[in-house]
């Protein structure tokens, strides 16, 4: 399987393992969402932001339907949003010096 795939699989299967309870609607209440970060987040600079921040605040931040859960479109925002950090930390990329804005456009 390509790198990509991979990445997407593994994204895939963590949410729906850490969600699957009991057959509900896959999503992450509260507490599973906290699990989730605190398991499979190793980097301890990251680690210390996410266990730092106000985590109510966060969740309010990434649940946009405000069901007191974060469904998988919600959660790949947060992975995307993840990789952009992490992508500027790397690249030495600040806010708004990316290479070509027109490719924004996906």
């Amino acid at each position: 399987m390509a790198r990509l795939e991979q990445v997407i699989t593994s994204i895939v299967d963590m949410f729906v393992e850490y969600a699957d309870d009991d057959g509900k609607a896959h999503k992450l209440n509260k507490d599973e969402f906290r699990m989730l970060l605190e398991k499979e987040i190793q980097n301890p600079e990251i680690k210390a932001k996410v266990s730092a921040a106000d985590f109510d605040k966060m969740m309010g931040r990434v649940d946009k339907n405000r069901d007191g859960e974060v469904n998988i479109r919600e959660f790949c925002k947060v992975v995307a949003f993840m990789t952009m950090c992490y992508y500027r930390k790397k690249t030495g990329k600040a806010d708004g010096e990316e290479e070509d804005s027109k490719h924004d456009s996906l």
